[in-house]
């Protein structure tokens, strides 16, 4: 393998965006994973690009700087090839209590440059017809987008020229007498020299930070994803089956189980449809680490809460399920910037449920850092050496 300026650990959303805005910035990038692209958290996720679950503050930051460069994105590769619709998101409160609290969220979230729209509890059908009634209000989001993360990642990729190796696992990190990166040495024994590593591992950007003998407290946080049959079928059809749902629509306790630090299971309901026609159906977080098991239970909750939201789903089947890890750090920002210990060594994971929204802003804040270039964003808050 030739010697590149930049070697991207990891193929999925925040590794191909790092590797585009590098690449636009001038370097020679070589991308590697183990798996394939957009093979682990990225190809597990809904497609999320979203401001209406933002906190106003550095991530709110992120955000809004993501938001601007998913549009430009979308300009220069198309937003019909890789499924980027600005559909909007539509937080619907089951009580007075919790829509005071949303109304209360909202006005922060203005405050900070976010477009939100409250909806009376008599007009959330013009939203959405086929809402559960009862329902005491909410509050739209236009700025809410979905992309579809396998064909955006691979896009990106692409876009960028980079040389990509998949199955191709990253076994060390050497450094050289000063204690920078030195190569990146691979499974089956190949080195590459390069004085730059950048970390997009996502939940494994703990372990491959260990290789360069840095510190990085990732874990991952699972969640389940329901998939149901397209609602344009012909059996769905002759069921009475109503759709598709027009935005993103969750219940208002979904950014109190994002910010949230508890271990233990917390769900809920995240609706919306694709382009297929299916319906995708959420969210579930706990910290079980990497144990693949589909516990009935949690599914059951998943699409019960999903049917009290839209009870017309209860005549559809679900297809299948899938889970993910969601790459977590303690205090829910993630780390973007050179690691304090390795000159060299940049990290760019621990985005939890927002990676493949926030990836463009990561990788411009990465891409400015590597070349001394203007950052977007404010990286302190970012910054890896927070955590000792």
């Amino acid at each position: 393998m030739s010697r590149p300026d930049v070697v991207i650990v990891g193929a999925g959303m925040v590794g191909a965006a790092c590797a585009y805005f590098a690449a636009r910035a001038g370097l020679r990038v070589t991308v590697l994973d183990r798996a394939s692209v957009a093979g682990g958290t990225t190809g597990a996720g809904e497609g999320n690009v979203l401001v209406s679950d933002r906190l106003p503050g550095p991530e709110m930051d992120l955000t809004l700087c993501s938001l601007r460069l998913w549009r430009e994105i979308g300009d220069e590769l198309g937003r019909g090839p890789i499924e980027l619709e600005p559909k909007g998101g539509l937080v619907v409160a089951s009580t007075p209590e919790s829509l005071s609290a949303l109304r209360e969220l909202a006005a922060r979230q203005r405050r900070a440059g976010v477009e939100a729209v409250e909806v009376a509890a008599g007009d959330l059908s013009r939203y959405e017809p086929h809402l559960a009634p009862g329902l005491a209000g909410g509050v739209h989001y236009p700025q809410d987008m979905q992309v579809q993360p396998m064909l955006a990642a691979a896009r990106l990729l692409a876009a960028s020229g980079a040389t990509v190796h998949c199955g191709v696992e990253v076994r060390g990190i050497e450094r050289d007498a000063a204690g920078g990166v030195a190569a990146v040495v691979t499974g089956a024994g190949d080195r590459i020299g390069t004085r730059t590593v950048v970390n997009a591992a996502g939940v494994w950007g703990g372990q491959v930070a260990a290789l360069a003998g840095a510190h990085l407290p990732v874990a991952p946080r699972r969640g389940f994803i329901l998939v149901t049959e397209p609602l344009s079928s012909a059996s769905a059809a002759a069921r009475g089956v109503v759709g598709p749902i027009r935005h993103k629509v969750y219940s208002a306790d979904y950014v109190s189980t994002v910010v949230s630090d508890d271990a233990a299971l917390q769900t809920s309901t995240v609706v919306e449809s694709t382009r297929a026609g299916t319906v995708l159906i959420g969210s579930s977080r706990e910290r079980v680490g990497f144990d693949r098991s589909y516990p009935l239970p949690v599914l059951r909750r998943l699409a019960t809460q999903a049917v009290a939201l839209f009870p017309f789903l209860a005549e559809v089947s679900v297809l299948r399920t899938y889970l993910g890890f969601r790459p977590y750090l303690p205090d829910h920002l993630p780390a973007i910037g050179p690691d304090p210990k390795v000159p060299g060594l940049y990290h760019a994971c621990g985005h939890e449920g927002a990676g493949i929204g926030l990836a463009p802003a990561t990788g411009a804040l990465i891409a400015a850092q590597l070349t001394g270039g203007e950052p977007p964003v404010d990286p302190y808050p970012f910054r890896p050496e927070r955590f000792g």
